[in-house]
């Protein structure tokens, strides 16, 4: 069984949300605002999941592993976003759909 198939229908939902919400992928000014989102609505490991996912999707020269997304997971919370970021990152999210609390 693959790491997609295990995959909770709530996280399914919000790499959903992801995917029509930055169809181009995510611009890096948006990482910290997003994964502070992503940190009120998933436990570490369902964040580490959607990221990669969605790194898989990407055209990388090399893998990413488990531990490097968990450390840079790490270290962007670490940094508080700014409310107007965070803000703009909400309301792309929440015009797909994203329910703005959900735990």
């Amino acid at each position: 069984m693959t790491v997609e198939q295990q995959q909770p229908a709530f996280l399914d939902s919000v790499l959903g949300w992801l995917r029509k919400g930055y169809p181009e992928g995510v611009p890096p000014k948006d990482y910290y605002p997003l994964l502070a989102l992503l940190k009120r609505s998933l436990t570490e490991d369902e964040v580490v999941q959607a990221a990669q996912s969605i790194l898989r999707e990407g055209d990388f020269d090399s893998p990413v592993t488990e531990e490097q997304i968990r450390e840079a997971v790490r270290q962007t919370i670490e940094k508080e976003p700014v409310a107007d970021e965070l803000n703009q990152v909400a309301a792309r999210l929440a015009s797909v759909g994203w329910p703005l609390e959900h735990r």
